[in-house]
C-alpha cells in the first residue's frame, strides 16, 4: 500500500512551527517584526529608506533585514540611514523561511531593537504562503503596477494586516484609478488599512512610521478575512493561488494569530466597505 505525502503541506506546517517560536521570541524581547512583500520596483527599499530615517531622528531603536537573489544594493542604500541593516542573499530562492530569518538575526539583531523590518524578496507569489513570525504583515503596491494588482495576487493581499501604495507622486501620469484600486482590495480584504505613499516627497510616510510604532505599543492589528481559510461564498485561500504552488487553505488561520482587543482600521475606512487610500 502507497501512502502519499503532500510534502508542501509538511513544509509550510514545519515553518509555522519555527515562525511561532520566533514570534514569542521576538516579542518577549520587546521587538516588533514587519515583513514587507511587494515585486520588484515597487518602491519597497527607497520608503524603507526614509522611515529608517524617520525612526532613528525619533530614537527609535530600529534595525532592518532584507532579502536578494543576488547583491547588495539594497543593504548599501539602508545602511544610509545608520541603522543596523544586515543583507541575505538567498542564493536563488524567492522567498524567505523562518529558519532563515532565525539564523541570520543570531548574534546581529541589537538587544534593544525595538522595530525590526523585513524586505522580502521581490515577489508576490512564494513569500506570501511563508510565516516568517511577523507582527505586521505589509503588502506594497506601486501606482505604476496597475489597479487589479491585488486580484492577481489575493494571498498577498489577502492576508495583508497593512496595503501601502507607492509612488503616489506620478498616480496622475500613468493614470491610476483610485477607485478601483481600492475596490479589488476590498474584494480579497475586506477593512484592512491602506495607506498612500510617496518616498519622493514624503507623503504618507510619517503616517506609515506612526502605524508601525503604533503597532509596536500593542495596537491590535487587522484582522484579515483570508486568515480564517474563507474569502467569499465556496472560496478559501488555497483557492486563489492556482498554479503557483503556494496556496494557504485551511493552515493560514495559524499564521497570524489574533491578539486581544479591537481591530483598528485606517482613519476615513470602515471595515467591509471599499477602503480610502489615505495619507496623514
Amino acid at each position: 500500500m502507497c501512502r502519499v505525502i503532500d510534502m508542501r503541506q509538511a513544509v509550510l506546517a514545519k515553518n509555522d512551527a519555527l515562525a511561532g517560536a520566533v514570534r514569542e521570541e521576538l516579542t518577549a524581547r520587546g521587538t516588533t517584526v514587519v515583513n514587507l512583500l511587494s515585486s520588484p520596483g515597487s518602491g519597497k527599499t527607497a520608503l524603507l529608506e526614509r522611515v529608517l530615517l524617520g525612526m532613528r531622528a525619533r530614537t527609535v531603536p530600529v534595525a532592518a533585514l532584507t532579502a536578494d537573489l543576488a547583491t547588495e544594493n539594497d543593504a548599501r542604500r539602508l545602511a544610509r540611514a545608520g541603522v543596523p541593516v544586515k543583507q541575505v542573499l538567498t542564493g536563488g530562492l524567492c522567498h524567505l523561511e523562518a529558519a532563515q530569518l532565525r539564523s541570520h538575526l543570531e548574534g546581529w539583531l541589537p538587544a534593544d531593537s525595538r522595530v525590526l523590518f523585513v524586505e522580502n524578496v521581490g515577489n508576490l507569489v512564494c513569500p506570501a504562503a511563508y510565516d516568517l513570525g511577523e507582527t505586521l504583515r505589509v503588502t506594497l503596491m506601486s501606482v505604476t503596477e496597475g489597479e487589479d494588482k491585488p486580484l492577481k495576487y489575493p494571498t498577498a493581499f489577502g492576508l495583508a494586516h497593512l496595503v501601502v501604495l507607492t509612488k503616489t507622486d506620478i498616480a496622475a501620469a500613468v493614470g491610476f484609478d483610485e477607485a478601483a484600486f481600492a475596490a479589488n482590495v476590498t474584494r480579497v480584504n475586506p477593512g484592512v488599512p491602506v495607506l498612500a505613499t510617496s518616498a519622493r516627497d514624503g507623503e504618507g510616510v510619517d503616517a506609515f512610521t506612526d502605524h508601525v510604532l503604533a503597532v509596536a505599543a500593542g495596537t491590535e492589528v487587522h484582522r484579515p478575512r483570508m486568515a480564517t481559510g474563507r474569502l467569499g461564498p465556496g472560496k478559501h485561500a488555497g483557492d486563489h493561488q492556482e498554479g503557483y504552488g503556494h496556496g494557504l487553505g485551511p493552515r493560514a488561520h495559524r499564521a497570524h494569530p489574533p491578539g486581544p482587543g479591537p481591530r483598528h482600521a485606517a482613519p476615513g475606512h470602515e471595515p467591509g466597505g471599499p477602503p480610502t487610500v489615505t495619507a496623514r
